[in-house]
């Protein structure tokens, strides 16, 4: 029931944060900490380059699939200080990941940001091109179609989150570590 609660809420706040402020991964990355009450403004960062596949170039990952990525392998990922030997946790991160791309595959047929666009749209768009970007925003990229990308990517990796936290016998309060490293 709280999952199901919080899973909610990161849709929630994914779908707002791209409505209003743009840039799907730094959106994804936002909805998902502060769904779970784990904020990094490291992370938040290290998203913004993801924005519309890379760049504004639309030919490269979703950023909502970058950003769900990256919040998975923060809570589970290989760690720093065992570069060398941390290959459990590596992988971890590396099923969740494939956890997520099922869920786009089975959603949109595609992680990739352009073909995203494609099934949504009709078509993509050069984001660099005024004109373009005009009628990227009048066929409703903020008002349903990426901001919708961004929700369900948010709640997908919330839930991909909270599942292997509960499957290892963990609290979200295991990883407060995570809490607030720039401010």
């Amino acid at each position: 029931m709280k999952n199901e609660r919080l899973i909610k809420a990161a849709f929630k706040r994914g779908f707002e944060y791209e409505e209003t402020y743009r840039g799907c991964a730094q959106c994804t990355v936002a909805a998902i900490q502060d769904t779970l009450g784990i904020r990094n403004d490291f992370v938040f960062k290290a998203a913004g380059g993801f924005a519309a596949g890379g760049g504004m170039l639309c030919d490269g990952i979703c950023g909502g699939y970058a950003g769900g990525i990256m919040m998975m392998s923060l809570f589970f990922g290989r760690r720093r200080n065992k570069f060398d030997d941390d290959r459990d946790e590596n992988y971890h991160s590396f099923h969740m990941a494939g956890a997520l791309r099922d869920r786009f595959i089975n959603e949109y047929g595609t992680i990739l940001c352009g073909a995203i666009h494609g099934k949504i749209f009709g078509r993509s768009f050069d984001l660099w091109n005024k004109e373009e970007k005009d009628q990227f925003e009048e066929a409703g990229a903020h008002a349903d179609k990426c901001t919708t990308v961004v929700a369900q990517s948010s709640a997908w990796a919330t839930e991909i989150i909270l599942q292997e936290i509960e499957k290892g016998g963990l609290d979200i309060r295991d990883f407060a570590h995570l809490i607030h490293l720039l401010e």
